[in-house]
């Protein structure tokens, strides 16, 4: 059951992207077993949460019979550390992070089910609040950073084939990367929906991405 728990929390790290993860597993509800004639099976109940997780060990019933068959659910704790992205200084809610705002550290991320596992993850995303140094940084702490605020000039690019055409434009919504925002054409005054590609500019929103060089 132990080789099963851990083999079930190396595939959730890699999944979450964690960096050179370690665990540690052991059986919190240890009960003695009747012997069983054949090879148990093993199965996952419930392992959403790594410092609780459930487990069965089966033994199968032999064919034609009503006994010898058995099933046992045990309880194990595991927990999980990591090399992840933690604040190296204070950061400010809204400030865009920097590399010399984030290192890596070994931290327990056992109950940290959204921990970034790389400083490059990290870097560039603004914090939705303000960060203590050394705080693990959690994807639901950022956020993308905006590239066009509102009321900000912008750039209306549209490229077709080996056409490209600008315009100057003002932003009437603030937007991240690939959001939907509303632009003001200043040559026409007509409102349009435009897509943030880069900082302060904008393209047709009905353009598809693949058309894009």
């Amino acid at each position: 059951m132990e080789q099963a728990a851990r083999e079930q929390l190396a595939r959730q790290a890699e999944t979450a992207g964690l960096s050179e993860p370690q665990f540690t597993v052991s059986v919190a509800t240890p009960r003695a077993a009747p012997p069983c004639a054949k090879a148990l099976n093993i199965e996952a109940v419930d392992t959403r949460t790594p410092a609780r997780m459930r487990f069965a060990v089966l033994c199968p019933q032999d064919a034609g019979s009503n006994n010898g068959g058995w099933k046992y659910e045990y309880v194990l704790r595991g927990s999980v550390s990591a090399l992840v992205a933690v604040t190296a200084v204070p950061v400010a809610a809204g400030q865009a992070l920097t590399v010399q705002d984030v290192t890596l550290e070994r931290r327990d991320v056992t109950t940290i089910a959204d921990a970034i596992g790389s400083a490059e993850a990290a870097t560039g995303q603004a914090a939705r609040r303000s960060l203590r140094a050394g705080e693990v940084l959690r994807q639901a702490q950022l956020s993308a950073p905006l590239l066009v605020k509102r009321g900000e000039a912008v750039i209306m690019l549209a490229r077709f084939e080996a056409l490209e055409i600008s315009t100057a434009g003002e932003a009437l919504d603030a937007g991240a990367i690939n959001a939907l925002v509303r632009v003001r054409n200043l040559a026409n005054g007509r409102v349009v929906r435009m897509r943030v590609i880069a900082p302060g500019t904008v393209e047709p929103a009905d353009i598809p991405r693949s058309a894009q060089p």
